[in-house]
């Protein structure tokens, strides 16, 4: 199994592309885009992110993606294990009544929201994106979970970008990711 685990590991990281400087000077961007265009690739995500799920939080009841590459990996992820997806959106994208939570940007400030009945309290959920950086977006869906009184078990990425620390900014919650740069 652990051979298994690792051949995926290499696949996705084979699958990841660089571009230094974008989207400005300074900035070395993680492309996932490859991984989506290859769907043996694509698969490996998700099988190692089932795995995880499987292993580490049998009892979720939802998938949470962050808009909008937690859209691409939620879905297929939650209906891999027989739950519901529920989406956290920027400001002004859900239709009926929402809940929502400003966060800092490097350069001012943003909103996510949910709707409101997408979770209901107590429910168990797991919140999915591409890529961890400082964390703002992934804080501010906890703390949208925790206007539902919603149950966090944790966060999962497909790249963690280590040397931003953002993993400070989340606790306690966990946050498991395939890559980490």
């Amino acid at each position: 199994m652990a051979a298994d685990t690792e051949s995926k590991l290499q696949l996705v990281h084979r699958h990841i592309r660089t571009y230094p400087d974008f989207p400005k000077k300074g900035i070395l961007f993680r492309d996932i885009c490859p991984i989506l265009k290859d769907p043996a690739t694509l698969t490996a995500v998700i099988d190692l992110f089932e795995e995880h799920v499987r292993k580490n939080h049998p009892q979720v009841d939802l998938i949470v993606g962050l808009d909008a590459r937690g859209f691409l990996f939620g879905p297929l992820l939650a209906q891999r294990l027989g739950v519901g997806f529920v989406l956290v959106r920027k400001k002004g994208k859900l239709p009926g009544n929402t809940v929502s939570v400003e966060y800092d940007l490097e350069y001012g400030k943003a909103e996510a929201e949910i709707q409101e009945d997408a979770v209901t309290p107590g429910q168990k959920i797991l919140l999915i994106d591409d890529l961890l950086a400082t964390g703002g977006t992934l804080h501010a869906a906890i703390e949208l979970m925790k206007k539902q009184q919603a149950e966090i078990l944790g966060c999962m990425v497909i790249i963690e970008l280590k040397e931003l620390n953002a993993i400070d900014k989340l606790k306690p919650h966990s946050v498991f990711s395939l890559l980490q740069y």
